[in-house]
Order: structure tokens, then C-alpha cells, then sequence
């Protein structure tokens, strides 16, 4: 015969090597989305973006500042009506 145990060990055996089988599969979908990323060397990298940066630090509102026009945080204006 069979014992009442048993009848609860399978279903939970199928439901680890299923998770598993998930798991797996997405472990090896990400591993092909990385392995299909164009890889660049550091040093190039790194001079790209400082190529970068000194394009755009005209532009770098923390590198220039902000007009006080322009700035949302400047201190509110005190009002008089007289």
C-alpha cells in the first residue's frame, strides 16, 4: 500500500524541478542578452565620456549655474501691497 506521506511528496518533488526548469531557462535568457552586448574597452569608454562631459559642460546647469529666473527652489519673494 501506499502511505498518506507520499501522495504529498510528489507533487511537491514535480513542483522544485519545475522551478527549477524555470529558473534555469531564465538564467540562460539573460545570459544571452549579455553575451550579445557590444562590449568596448575600458580606456575607449572612458574617453568617450570625457569627450562627453567637456561637450556638454556649457550646457551642465551645475557646472554654470542656474539663472535665478529659471530656478523653481529660489527663495520666495516677500510681497508688500503698501
Amino acid at each position: 500500500g501506499c502511505n498518506e506521506s507520499q501522495h504529498k511528496i510528489y507533487p511537491l518533488m514535480f513542483y522544485l524541478k519545475y522551478n527549477n526548469l524555470i529558473t534555469a531557462k531564465r538564467a540562460v535568457n539573460q545570459l544571452r542578452l549579455e553575451a550579445s552586448i557590444r562590449r568596448i574597452k575600458v580606456s575607449q569608454a572612458a574617453a568617450e565620456l570625457r569627450n562627453f562631459c567637456l561637450q556638454n559642460a556649457s550646457k551642465d546647469p551645475l557646472l554654470v549655474g542656474v539663472p535665478s529666473s529659471d530656478n523653481p527652489f529660489r527663495p520666495p519673494k516677500s510681497c508688500s501691497l503698501f
